[in-house]
């Protein structure tokens, strides 16, 4: 994913967590196959005071991109990871990747106030 156009594209690699391996070089950070790199970073960052019809034409635009990247996935999990305040990461609003963090907390609290299965022995 491009960073907004205020700062040069600076983006920390993350795993891939793809399965099955893609026939890339595996030293390669994630992002040098970001479809997105080819694009307008504005596509993917709100301008400011941008009215909200605006907003959700450009994030259905931008969503439409990530659908066809290859790297969607570690893009989405990059953004989830750092967590990315702004813009559409791997097909993701910051609204939605917000909604998908509260969701993974509340999971893993579940998981840890579900007690262990006991072994038969």
């Amino acid at each position: 994913m491009l960073q907004p156009p205020r700062s040069s594209l600076q983006v920390a690699a993350v795993p891939a967590q793809r399965s099955p391996k893609r026939d890339r070089d595996q030293d390669a950070p994630w992002h040098t196959e970001a479809v997105c790199r080819r694009d307008e970073a504005t596509l993917f960052f709100a301008p400011s005071k941008e009215p909200t019809a605006a907003r959700l034409s450009r994030e259905e635009a931008a969503k439409r991109v990530c659908a066809r990247c290859p790297v969607m996935v570690e893009c989405r999990e990059h953004a989830l990871l750092q967590p990315e305040p702004y813009g559409v990461w791997g097909g993701l609003t910051a609204a939605e990747r917000r909604v998908v963090l509260a969701r993974r907390r509340r999971r893993e609290v579940e998981l840890k106030k579900t007690p262990a299965p006991r072994m038969a022995g």
